[in-house]
Order: C-alpha cells, then structure tokens, then sequence
C-alpha cells in the first residue's frame, strides 16, 4: 500500500518518489520545478530541514536542491520505505 504525502512532510533522510506537482502553486513555479529536475517518477530525498521547516534541502538527480515550504507543498510524493535514492 502506497503512502502519499505532501513533500514538506517528510522527515530529514526519507526519501519518495514524485507522483505530482500541483498546478495551484501556479504555472511560472510548477514550470521552475520541472525545469530543475522534480519530474513524476523521479525520486527526491530529504537532506536538511531548517529549524522552522523552511526551507527543505532535498537531494534529486544527483544534486541539492533548496525549496521554500510552500513549493515543497505542492510537490506530492509516494513515500518509499528503505529511504534510499
């Protein structure tokens, strides 16, 4: 069974795999995301979380990424169990 939740819910090491980016965040952000690597499919992991939880540093494709929270919001991920990329 498959558990989906919003990226900024994650904790600091899990990792998901990007099921989708909503399109409320508006065209310009969900554009800036799929430019940058935050494609469906595509597994993200969570590096560090500042004291306040923004922003989230997350690692994708081999390289990190910083998002606000409210991007991290927008991004719906399938939380995978073993946390590795």
């Amino acid at each position: 069974m498959e558990e989906i939740k919003k990226l900024s819910a994650l904790k600091i090491g899990q990792a998901g795999k990007v099921k989708s980016i909503s399109s409320k965040c508006g065209s310009t952000l969900k554009k800036r995301l799929l430019d940058m690597g935050c494609v469906a499919g595509c597994v993200i992991k969570v590096q560090k979380l500042a004291p306040l939880g923004d922003p989230v540093e997350i690692t994708v494709k081999n390289y990190s990424l910083s998002l606000r929270k409210e991007e991290a919001d927008a991004i719906e991920v399938e939380v995978l169990a073993d946390g590795t990329l």
